[in-house]
């Protein structure tokens, strides 16, 4: 359940995954996993107590603008994109290795992905939870749902018309523009 509550809420790397789900599923899936193994670099940080030295306001707030304005560039990146039909296959395809990294960056970058793998360690020590079994679970959530939601997507996008997905798209880039300059608006003031 803990791994459906980090995985479900609507935020940039499943706003990213649904607009990518519509052109391509294998992309969509590749962005996924590159958040899961982003959370596994958390993950193993905390294990091994690296991410004490992350506790500096400094660091936090350059992770902050790292974060922000790449979720930025994805949102732009969207939003140029938007027009591009779903129903017909692209020819110009980026690698899965390429749509991987973006989904591991932009959670790496993401300070609240960081608060939330504090709060996860935290909540294993304080109800003397086995960790390996709970991050077992957290894993096999979070996997299950970014193969699971891009899959339902892609098969149902015949579904969805031209203009309905351009609306989609056109809306996800609004949001992550939005999440980025409430990253940016939080770290000036």
């Amino acid at each position: 359940m803990l791994g459906l509550g980090a995985a479900v809420p609507l935020g940039a790397i499943n706003l990213l995954v649904m607009s990518t789900a519509l052109h391509r599923y294998s992309a969509a899936v590749s962005i996924g996993a590159g958040a899961i193994v982003s959370d596994l670099t958390y993950l193993m940080l905390i294990l091994f107590g690296f991410l004490h030295f992350v506790d500096h306001p400094v660091l936090i707030d350059v992770m902050t603008t790292v974060g922000a304005l790449f979720m930025a560039y994805l949102a732009w990146t969207i939003w140029k994109n938007r027009n591009e039909a779903i129903h017909t296959v692209s020819t110009q395809r980026a690698s899965l290795w390429r749509h991987f990294l973006k989904g591991y960056f932009l959670t790496l970058t993401n300070p609240y992905s960081l608060i939330f793998w504090f709060s996860v360690s935290t909540y294993i020590a304080a109800k003397e939870l086995h960790a390996i079994e709970t991050v077992a679970g957290l894993l096999l959530a979070t996997s299950l749902w970014v193969t699971l939601m891009p899959l339902m997507i892609h098969k149902t996008k015949h579904l969805i018309s031209q203009r309905m997905a351009t609306i989609f798209s056109t809306v996800s880039a609004l949001i992550l523009l939005f999440f980025s300059a409430g990253m940016l608006w939080s770290l000036i003031f």
